[in-house]
């Protein structure tokens, strides 16, 4: 069972220490957070080899449109969360209602290698979007878990995120896109009065 991160998964993760059968479950996690959590929970840890066969991934999002195209990465994990997610036979997504919009309103994360800052900013820039590099609370540049630079990135719409996610990691540096066009099987709606509203595809 893959794990996403952020603390909507942290508390399904904290569910999940609970089920009597855990022992005969493996998990892997996508951030050292998640993974911390797992451990906390008495969780097995699977090696990396076994992502091949992940039968299930549960993971939040950041952004969810109309069509259930997500924009992830506010934790700086999209870059994990897409090969898990790209690998699973099954997708699971818990988010928060405020999570569900018609259109997306909030910029990309864009996971991008240090050397190719200034050149993917550039890029951006000429396809008519604007590249802000994350940083710290501390105003550091915020470094990922994999060692590279995120980019949120701002457009002024995005007609089609299934096209718009290859256009964006064709450009040379990029190495993952905080766009998710793969449509997950399951998505929980957490609605404030602790009910869920369920989609299933």
């Amino acid at each position: 069972m893959g794990l996403g991160s952020g603390s909507t998964v942290a508390f399904v993760v904290r569910q999940l220490g609970k089920l009597p059968d855990r022992g005969s479950i493996e998990f892997i996690p996508t951030s050292l957070q998640i993974k911390d959590e797992a451990e906390k929970c008495s969780l097995r840890i699977a090696d990396d080899g076994r992502i091949p066969e992940i039968d299930l991934v549960f993971d939040g999002a950041d952004q969810i449109d109309a069509k259930f195209n997500m924009i992830k990465g506010g934790g700086g994990a999209l870059l994990k969360e897409k090969i898990l997610i790209s690998s699973a036979k099954k997708v699971v997504i818990v988010a928060d209602e405020t999570k569900y919009v018609q259109t997306f309103t909030r910029s990309v994360p864009i996971e991008i290698h240090p050397m190719a800052r200034l050149s993917v900013q550039k890029r951006l820039k000429e396809m008519g979007a604007v590249p802000v590099l994350r940083t710290s609370d501390k105003g550091y540049p915020f470094v990922t878990e994999n060692g590279n630079l995120i980019l949120e990135t701002s457009f002024s719409s995005i007609a089609d995120p299934k096209k718009k996610e290859p256009e964006l990691k064709n450009i040379p540096g990029v190495l993952e896109v905080g766009l998710f066009t793969r449509r997950a099987d399951v998505y929980y709606k957490a609605k404030a009065d602790g009910s869920f509203q369920v989609f299933t595809f």
